[in-house]
């Protein structure tokens, strides 16, 4: 497709990719815990890549000329020798819990006591923020792009899957999600007293004898409430009935779907701040220098929503997707 000469100025407008492929995911390793895999291996979704330890202890050696040779002196028995601050520490523990990879791939490298990379099979399509995680499961739609998830939209029948709930969810939902065997929660924007009281959540749930299976909250823009955007929700939408993965590092949904996604249109623009973020059009063309709300000065563009409406936005609020 040629774009005319005014759409060549979308150039100026900030670019987002919609998915992004190849990825590397990485997982994050603490003292003691124990890698099984190696560089080069290939795994599989679901496959077990470590094990990580639980209620670690931590006890300080004496590594001194003269107690390496203190007769019958003993040490704990521990998982990783490791130095820090000047200091020989050994990380032990006795119970172990298992790391699944929730991505197919190419393992990278092993750090033990620091991470494993993975080169991910599929595309990525990146967030802000992931909190529990990671996890897998099979796509659903629970509300509108701009709709909001509640504890009475939840139902058995969510056991397993990874929910796309729009423009909002509250930490109540959230817990709630979890303890009824929900993998995962995709929303555009989650407040900061929510993300706070789930935090608390997750304290909980680790300290727990019991524990549940992984469960993992993808917020895709931020901590305001707005609409998932236009050709976001037109991917997740062709993903529903596919199994997804959510992964932390970085915060992303990774997907290998067989058949080609929808793109967005070229001059295809999402407003993403001031009074009308959320809002989505068409560029229709720069204005040049336009004074805003505020008396502020900025370069302005000409956005023709989805009503037809014609706005000036400044350019700087603009995002598209390529």
């Amino acid at each position: 497709m040629t774009l005319s000469a005014d759409l060549a100025d979308l150039g100026l407008v900030a670019a987002r990719t919609l998915l992004a492929s190849p990825i590397d995911v990485v997982f994050k390793l603490a003292p003691g815990d124990r890698p099984l895999v190696g560089v080069g291996e290939s795994v599989v979704a679901g496959a077990r890549i470590a094990e990580r330890l639980r209620d670690p202890t931590l006890t300080e050696l004496n590594l001194g000329d003269d107690a390496l040779h203190l007769p019958g002196e003993r040490v704990a028995a521990g998982e990783l020798l490791f130095e820090w601050r000047g200091r020989w520490r050994i990380a032990g523990g006795q119970v172990h819990e298992p790391l699944e990879t929730p991505v197919a791939g190419i393992v990278r490298d092993v750090r033990p006591g620091s991470a494993i990379t993975l080169s991910a099979e599929g595309q990525a399509m990146r967030g802000v923020t992931v909190m529990g995680g990671p996890a897998r499961g099979r796509l659903a739609l629970a509300s509108a792009r701009d709709g909001e998830l509640r504890t009475t939209g939840l139902d058995v029948g969510s056991a397993g899957t990874i929910l796309v709930v729009g423009s909002r969810v509250d930490a109540e939902t959230l817990t709630r999600a979890r303890a009824m065997g929900v993998r995962g929660i995709i929303v555009s924007g989650l407040a900061s007293k929510e993300r706070r009281d789930f935090a608390a959540s997750e304290k909980r749930q680790r300290a727990a004898l019991h524990r549940l299976a992984p469960f993992a909250v993808l917020v895709l823009d931020g901590a305001v409430r707005r609409p998932l955007s236009g050709p976001v929700m037109a991917v997740l939408a062709a993903l529903v009935g596919h199994d997804v993965a959510i992964v932390d590092d970085p915060p992303a949904l990774v997907v290998d779907a067989p058949d080609a996604l929808p793109r967005p249109a070229p001059d295809h623009v999402r407003i993403r701040g001031g009074e009308l973020a959320g809002s989505e059009g068409r560029f229709e063309r720069l204005l040049g220098p336009r004074r805003f709300a505020g008396g502020v000065q900025h370069e302005g563009a000409l956005v023709r929503l989805a009503d037809g409406t014609l706005v000036a936005v400044p350019l700087g609020d603009l995002e598209r997707y390529v």
